[in-house]
């Protein structure tokens, strides 16, 4: 009884760590306990996340646009921009950049992700 416990106790712990269980020889290590190996698939960085890191140093984590760097290249509130751009031309931006200041992110980020984005820094104006 005591190692079953420990084989669910171990199966618990490794899905909380993103780790499955290796199958094939060599697959039980000692005393019976099934090795682990590393999850190889990772999620890419939700909108949120990527908007934080790339975008907020200029349109602020609220899309203000009230940040130091913001105020100096005069980045409007996403509240006023979304009256006058839609949501293909700021993909349009986000993909192609906006010289001089806003650098083109269609080579880091496939469409759908800077779809994500876009979507996600719209909504900040709700």
């Amino acid at each position: 009884m005591k190692g079953l416990m420990h084989i669910t106790s171990l199966a618990i712990t490794a899905g909380l760590l993103g780790v499955v269980p290796v199958a094939g020889r060599g697959a039980i290590g000692a005393g019976g306990v099934p090795r682990l190996a590393a999850r190889v698939t990772a999620a890419a960085p939700g909108a949120e996340d990527t908007y934080l890191d790339k975008c907020a140093v200029c349109h602020g984590a609220d899309g203000a646009g009230k940040t130091a760097k913001g105020r100096k290249l005069k980045v409007k509130d996403v509240r006023e921009t979304i009256k006058t751009v839609d949501e293909a031309a700021m993909i349009k931006i986000v993909t192609d950049g906006k010289a001089p200041n806003m650098d083109a992110y269609g080579a880091d980020f496939t469409p759908a992700e800077i779809k994500a984005l876009v979507e996600y820094y719209r909504g900040l104006a709700k």
